[in-house]
């Protein structure tokens, strides 16, 4: 690992797939390295672009990283794409837009998988862009899959969210109302050279004006992305917002939030796959034996190892030493 992480530094990105890899496969042994890392996370800029599908957010995503490579600075993508039923893979849909960097040692593209997870985040995401912190990046650009009620938690891992939306998203706009308002730091209205460009935008001025929020006012901005439209006033009003964000009492708490949710998360992830491998031992074989046979239910099981002290604990130094070896 410390090997990865020293190569990872000194710019192969072949290191950094690599531990991209062992991040999403779950490796064990990659937890002591991210611990390592952790406090790099606030070197890096962070940005969240999400919406609809067909909203245009890979096109805007391509026009973004041209703009930041012009100024000199490198750029990361973590792209959330759809799981494969079958594999649990990406389905790399409209990756192909961001083509045109692909050569760029200044540009790292990478496709991730749901698998699954609710939010429109693979789970590896928050850890993914502690990776592109340490391995130097000026930026990182989280794309999702899409937006809807269950979609919001992109606000969780990125400092500036942008809501990307199209003319033709007026009832979209009305189903998801509570969660745009929630999440959004930018709105951004693309392929605004359609008919209702205009009307979206003062709709959603008006939303966002029902917020009251002393601190920051959120824009509605006007693009076409598969011309570069707007793209320069959207880095603007990111930038903008980067500036009253670091000097809100907000982002620490902000912060402090994120830190406990992922300290959970590490923790349950952790038992969770302790008690799995004990399962398949001996440890618990009792247990996978009356579960088996119908002698008694999960939700009994459960109550009776949770309440059982001693043989809770022997099974989960019992998985942790399986995942050692």
């Amino acid at each position: 690992m410390d090997d990865l992480l020293q190569k990872m530094r000194s710019g192969d990105r072949r290191a950094l797939a690599r531990l991209i890899s062992l991040v999403e496969d779950r490796d064990p042994a990659v937890r002591g390295l991210l611990s390592k890392v952790y406090n790099e996370r606030e070197k890096i800029r962070t940005i969240g672009i999400t919406g609809p599908p067909g909203a245009g957010k890979s096109s805007l995503t391509d026009q973004v990283i041209a703009i930041l490579r012009g100024r000199g600075q490198t750029v990361a993508i973590a792209a959330i794409d759809p799981s494969s039923p079958f594999t649990g893979g990406a389905l790399l849909g409209d990756r192909i837009r961001m083509n045109r960097h692909a050569t760029d040692e200044g540009v790292f593209i990478r496709s991730f998988g749901t698998r699954g997870s609710l939010g429109g985040l693979s789970h590896a995401t928050r850890e993914v862009l502690l990776l592109y912190a340490a391995a130097g990046f000026d930026w990182a650009v989280v794309e999702t899959v899409g937006v809807g009620q269950t979609e919001l938690d992109i606000v969780d891992v990125t400092d500036t969210t942008i809501v990307v939306l199209v003319p033709e998203a007026g009832d979209t706009v009305q189903t998801m109302k509570a969660g745009l308002t929630e999440i959004a730091d930018v709105f951004v209205v693309n392929k605004s050279d359609r008919e209702g460009a205009q009307r979206m935008k003062a709709d959603l001025e008006l939303m966002v004006h029902l917020k009251d929020d002393p601190e920051w006012t959120v824009p509605v901005l006007l693009t076409q992305a598969n011309a570069g439209g707007g793209v320069p006033e959207l880095l603007a009003g990111i930038e903008r917002h980067r500036e009253v964000l670091a000097k809100s009492p907000r982002k620490a708490a902000r912060r402090a939030e994120a830190r406990k949710a992922e300290f959970l998360e590490i923790v349950l992830e952790e038992l969770s796959e302790r008690l799995a491998l004990s399962l398949k031992e001996k440890d618990l074989s009792s247990v996978r034996e009356a579960l088996a046979s119908g002698k008694t239910n999960p939700y009994a099981a459960a109550l009776d190892l949770l309440q059982d002290e001693k043989a809770l604990l022997a099974a989960l130094r019992a998985g942790q030493s399986i995942l050692k070896s």
